[in-house]
C-alpha cells in the first residue's frame, strides 16, 4: 500500500467539503432518513465501493460496506445519519464562515460520517483489496437505536469506532445511562378554586427539586437532566396528574443498580415528608457504561497514529448515551472518536471546524492502514 504521506495526500479536501455540504442540506431527523440514505448509497456506488442496504423496517435501511474477501472483520467504523428535529426548518442548512461549518448535524454527526466516507473512498482508490475493516452508516440513533440493533443482529466484530463529537479526543470510557419516569397524582378542581384540589404540578416540582439536589450531592455524581414535564388534563383546572422524564448519565465506574436503589429510597423519604405527593417511579431504558484499557493493542495502534500525525495523545470519558452502549452490551469494544464538540450538538448553534473534519478523515484512514500493517 502507499506510504503515509501519499495516503494522506489522496484525501480530497474539496470532495470532503462538498459531501458534508450535501449531507447537511438533506433534512434527516430520526424516522425520516430515506433521502439521505438514498443519497449516500448513490455516492458510495459512484466511488466504486460495494455497499449493501440492510433493511431496518419497511422503508428505512442501514448502509453497510464490508469487504467481500473476509468472512469476519476486525473493526467497524459506525456513524449515524439521523439528527434531532430542526430548531428552525427555515434555517438548518450548511453555512460556512471561515473554518466554521454550521448547520443541523454538522457535529452530531454528519461531520464524522463524511470523514469516514472520505477515508473509505481513499482506501478504494488505492487499487488494492480493502482491509478487514467495515463501515456502517446507521439510522435512528437519536430515537430508539434501531439501526445499530439491526447491525449487531447480523454482523459480528470485536472493535468499533463511532464518530460522535469528541473534539477528536478518543473516548475509551463511556458513561452509563438511565431513563427515569415520574408521576404525581392530585385532586382535580376548578382553576379559580385551587384550595379545593391538590395540584399534581406543585407536587412534581417538590419532587424534582429533591431529585436534582440528590444528583448534585450523590456519591456516584450522576448528570441529571429534566427532559420533559407535562400535566393532565388540559384546561381551566387544577391538574390531577403530572408526569416527568429524566435523563441520568453516570460515570463509567458507577453502578446503576445502586443508583436505582437510592432513587427508590429517596422517593419513599420524600413521601414521608410530603404525604400529598402520591408519586410513582419507573425505570425505563438502562444502558451500562464501560472502560477500555489503553494497553489494548488496538488502542496502542491508534495512539501511534496520533503520534505519526503529530497529534497530542490523551483520552477521556464520553458522557452521553450513544450506540456505543448497545455495542458494548453485544461484546464490541467501541472507541468514540469524531470531530466537533458534544456541547454544540442538539443546539441551534451547532457547528464544527472543517479542519477537524479533515483531521478526522486522516486519522480514520491511517488507523485502518495501521491495522493492516500498511503504514
Amino acid at each position: 500500500m502507499k506510504n503515509t504521506q501519499n495516503s494522506i495526500a489522496t484525501i480530497q479536501v474539496g470532495r470532503l467539503k462538498n459531501l458534508l455540504r450535501n449531507m447537511v442540506d438533506i433534512y434527516s431527523p430520526s424516522g425520516k432518513e430515506e433521502e439521505i440514505t438514498a443519497y449516500i448509497y448513490k455516492y458510495l456506488k459512484k466511488q466504486h465501493l460495494k455497499v449493501i442496504k440492510q433493511k431496518v423496517d419497511k422503508q428505512r435501511y442501514n448502509l453497510i460496506l464490508i469487504p467481500r474477501e473476509y468472512d469476519e472483520i476486525d473493526l467497524c467504523f459506525i456513524g449515524h445519519l439521523d439528527t434531532v428535529t430542526a430548531y428552525d426548518l427555515e434555517d438548518y442548512r450548511f453555512t460556512e464562515n471561515g473554518d466554521t461549518i454550521s448547520g443541523l448535524g454538522t457535529a452530531d454527526m454528519k461531520g464524522g460520517c463524511a470523514a469516514m466516507i472520505e477515508a473509505f473512498t481513499v482506501l478504494g482508490e488505492m487499487g488494492e483489496p480493502l482491509p478487514p475493516v467495515g463501515l456502517a452508516l446507521v439510522i435512528d440513533e437519536e430515537e430508539n437505536n434501531e439501526g445499530v440493533r439491526t447491525l449487531i443482529d447480523e454482523y459480528d466484530f470485536p472493535w468499533a469506532v463511532i464518530g460522535e463529537p469528541t473534539n477528536m479526543i478518543p473516548c475509551l470510557n463511556h458513561y452509563s445511562y438511565l431513563e427515569v419516569f415520574l408521576r404525581t397524582r392530585g385532586k382535580r378542581a376548578h382553576s379559580a378554586m385551587p384550595e379545593y384540589g391538590q395540584n399534581a404540578i406543585e407536587s412534581m416540582l417538590k419532587l424534582l427539586l429533591k431529585v436534582v439536589e440528590y444528583a448534585k450531592t450523590a456519591s456516584q455524581k450522576p448528570v441529571c437532566n429534566i427532559r420533559e414535564l407535562s400535566s393532565f388534563p388540559e384546561g381551566f383546572i387544577v391538574a390531577d396528574i403530572c408526569e416527568a422524564w429524566l435523563d441520568l448519565h453516570l460515570p463509567p465506574d458507577s453502578r446503576i443498580d445502586t443508583l436505582k436503589t437510592e432513587l427508590q429510597q429517596l422517593i419513599e423519604d420524600i413521601e414521608v415528608e410530603f404525604p400529598e405527593l402520591n408519586a410513582d417511579l419507573r425505570f425505563e431504558d438502562t444502558y451500562s457504561g464501560y472502560q477500555i484499557s489503553q494497553e489494548r493493542p488496538v488502542v496502542e495502534k491508534l495512539r501511534k497514529v496520533y503520534e505519526g500525525l503529530s497529534l497530542p495523545w490523551e483520552y477521556q470519558d464520553f458522557r452521553s448515551h450513544s450506540d456505543g452502549n448497545l455495542l458494548w452490551s453485544a461484546g464490541v469494544n467501541p472507541i468514540i472518536l469524531g470531530p466537533g464538540l458534544l456541547e454544540a450538538a442538539h443546539t441551534p448553534e451547532e457547528a464544527v471546524s472543517f479542519k477537524q473534519v479533515l483531521q478526522a478523515a486522516e486519522v480514520y484512514l491511517q488507523f485502518v492502514l495501521s491495522l493492516t500493517g500498511g503504514s
